[in-house]
């Protein structure tokens, strides 16, 4: 018989894949964020920088005030353990998902699916492409704006200038990879050769189908109990592949079909997923962050209708700009709209709103989680602005301390 699991107990088993029913480290160290980006399998980058870039948050919702230096030297130092590629958007992920994602760097090479712009690209422009690739490996890595080449951004591509094109087009088929990057979060393109690690580059490939099994196994593990649609979302992969894999998965017992009361679709559960009894988080959660990044899933699992306003003109949002969710034990409490004033050495609560699972212990719970995340960034304090039904209780708490 398929085992039917409550809503609590699913939130509870992806709160605990999450990472999320684990006490946090008295001092988070390098080990800590490696096993919690390997838990993950993925974080996702995002360039806005209103309160932190994206990949920083997830680890802090986890591990709290942990040194954002030890971020960038996993991703960008002399001995990465990291590599950006398309994940879920782009993303940074452990080294060993490289050989399992080579085949959308094919797809994006053939012009499969949604890469057919990219193909074009590489195709119609071959001899500036060489040449790119040429000044690269003679130079080392670059920017696209050190490359020198091309004209300058003009409509459509974003902008982009024909350099980015085709260093983009090149990093998305697998010919180029990031080295660093800059201040200016600007990427800089160097040959996959020179700068992943030897054991990876060399690593046979897989074929597609054990890539996208080996893919959703990691996904199942990241967020413990899923739908196909779920896990196939986790790493952006087509229907037909992931159903696939995921029939031969639940076949081999590296899944395990469930029902979950509530949920319209099967579900399925890591064999080896955590089932806890309760769970006591306490963590402002990223717009992007794998928790809730799916919304679809997210309100399945929080009876909470996320959505991102960033594009929303202003005066027709909700909630605000960039709004970050609270977890409070086992449920979103509260959605913060906050923005670091760095020239006034402040965290701003733009505006605070509670959610119906709010409780008496929801205010000082979400003042601590916000002074603590304003010291991490390095800011004085916390402001808290007239604005959301939770604003006045919060502005008095932030007073208080």
């Amino acid at each position: 018989m398929v085992e039917t699991l409550s809503h609590k107990q699913a939130r509870r088993v992806a709160l605990a894949a999450q990472g999320f029913a684990d006490k946090r480290p008295a001092a988070p160290t390098r080990r800590h964020l490696i096993a919690t980006i390997q838990r993950l399998a993925l974080l996702q980058i995002d360039s806005v920088n209103v309160v932190s870039r994206s990949h920083y948050l997830p680890l802090f919702s986890r591990l709290g005030a942990y040194p954002r230096p030890l971020l960038e030297d996993l991703a960008w130092g002399r001995k990465p353990a990291l590599f950006e590629y398309w994940g879920h958007e782009a993303s940074l992920m452990p080294l060993d998902l490289q050989p399992l994602l080579r085949w959308r760097m094919e797809d994006a090479r053939r012009g499969v699916g949604v890469w057919g712009n990219v193909a074009k690209f590489l195709a119609s422009h071959r001899p500036f492409i060489d040449k790119a690739l040429a000044a690269i490996h003679e130079r080392g890595p670059l920017s696209a704006g050190e490359l020198g080449l091309g004209e300058r951004g003009q409509a459509g591509w974003w902008g982009w200038s024909e350099a980015k094109r085709a260093t983009e087009c090149l990093f998305w088929a697998g010919e180029l990879t990031t080295a660093t990057r800059r201040g200016t979060f600007e990427r800089v393109y160097g040959l996959p050769e020179e700068v992943l690690p030897k054991a990876i580059w060399s690593a046979p490939t897989p074929s597609r189908a054990e890539a996208h099994r080996v893919l959703l196994r990691r996904a199942a593990r990241a967020m413990g109990v899923a739908t196909e649609r779920d896990l196939r979302d986790y790493f952006r992969m087509g229907l037909a592949d992931a159903r696939r894999g995921v029939a031969e998965l639940v076949e081999a017992g590296d899944l395990v079909p469930v029902e979950v009361r509530g949920w319209d679709q099967r579900a399925y559960l890591a064999p080896d997923a955590k089932r806890p009894r309760g769970v006591k988080a306490s963590a402002l959660l990223s717009p992007f962050d794998n928790l809730i990044w799916f919304r679809e899933r997210a309100e399945r699992l929080f009876d909470v209708r996320i959505r991102l306003e960033i594009y929303t003109p202003a005066h027709k949002r909700t909630h605000g700009y960039y709004v970050l969710p609270f977890l409070q034990g086992e449920a979103i409490t509260a959605r913060v709209d906050l923005k670091a004033d760095r020239k006034a050495g402040l965290l701003r609560v733009l505006s605070a709103h509670r959610e119906p699972e709010a409780n008496a212990e929801t205010v000082a719970l979400l003042a601590t989680e916000l002074r603590l995340m304003a010291a991490w960034l390095g800011l004085a304090g916390v402001a808290v602005a007239p604005s959301g039904d939770l604003s006045a209780a919060l502005a008095a708490d932030v007073a208080g301390h």
